[in-house]
């Protein structure tokens, strides 16, 4: 690989879909056939003691694989999508000097977006008084209020936010109350910069019913694995349930039935039932760009079938 290789020629593998698509197992085949390391692109697995919730690959299953952003943050650390650009770039940076292929993978999709494309972050100083002031709204209100009054001031940023991800809700009208610019207005366009990388993005699919019945069994071997036992293990070290790692999908409905507000047959059918609908957004949001290029899965008689295809459509990258 030439060494004086422009920003723009910095070759990128992107492999992205809803979850339960078997990402994490095909981003490994690929990265034992092409020389490349992985660099997760999922916001729950950067952090530690989270891993039956969030089907953190084991050190079994990366086969020897170098994996990045992973158990790289405390479950009570803020954990924003500008300081994951920092680092998943500057893991991305490391692997191409070593001359290997960077695999980003994963289905947060912000988190790839700011990756992938030329993101203002960073444009605005934060204001920790401002964000707890509209925090304890949001508990005392209800998050929905919150996503409505973002809504009217940048509706393409609150479009692209589930209400109940106050986080990034928070963050937009942060932005917005410290500068008097939507936050949408800072995600610069891609038609307009030259790219970051270049890009080689591929999507997994598969019919939906056969998807929803993949979330269902991952949901029961996670019960099965002991997810009720790492929620409890995480409250005893001390981290509140109200945390935002702690919000995210299969520990809140745990957390749930360990204080005691619902059963654990309430539990599981609620974490199917969330995850399902966030598997339908992941899809709404990738099938907007235009750069991947989708795999149906119904397709292929195997996960080995789809990282053939991959590896050899790749031929020559690198």
């Amino acid at each position: 690989m030439n060494k004086q290789i422009g920003l723009s020629e910095k070759p990128l593998v992107v492999l992205a879909g809803p979850t339960a698509t078997g990402k994490s197992k095909i981003g490994i085949m690929v990265a034992s056939r092409m020389n490349g390391e992985i660099v997760s692109a999922d916001s729950m697995l950067l952090y530690r003691y989270m891993d039956i919730g969030t089907a953190k690959p084991t050190i079994e299953e990366r086969q020897g694989i170098p994996h990045h952003m992973i158990d790289v943050a405390e479950p009570d650390q803020e954990y924003s999508a500008a300081l994951y650009q920092t680092e998943a770039r500057r893991a991305i940076d490391g692997i191409l000097d070593r001359q290997h292929l960077p695999i980003l993978v994963g289905g947060t999709g912000l988190y790839i977006r700011a990756v992938i494309d030329p993101f203002a972050f960073g444009t605005t100083g934060g204001d920790p008084a401002l964000r707890k002031r509209l925090l304890l709204e949001a508990e005392q209100d209800g998050y929905d209020k919150l996503h409505k009054r973002l809504a009217e001031i940048d509706a393409a940023a609150a479009g692209k936010l589930h209400p109940r991800d106050i986080r990034r809700i928070i963050r937009a009208l942060e932005v917005y109350y410290l500068t008097c610019k939507p936050f949408s207005s800072f995600i610069a366009s891609k038609e307009s910069k030259q790219p970051v990388y270049r890009l080689y993005m591929f999507g997994l699919n598969m019919d939906r019913s056969r998807l929803y019945r993949r979330i269902e069994q991952r949901v029961d071997h996670m019960i099965a694995a002991g997810l009720v036992s790492e929620v409890q293990q995480i409250l005893a070290r001390g981290y509140s349930r109200n945390l935002n790692s702690m919000r995210s999908l299969g520990y809140r409905e745990i957390a749930s039935y360990l204080y005691g507000e619902i059963t654990l047959e309430e539990a599981i059918e609620l974490i199917k039932r969330n995850t399902r609908r966030y598997a339908k957004r992941q899809l709404s949001w990738f099938r907007r760009d235009d750069r991947i290029r989708w795999l149906e899965l119904d397709g292929f008689s195997n996960e080995e079938a789809v990282a053939r295809e991959i590896t050899n459509s790749l031929e020559g990258v690198f």
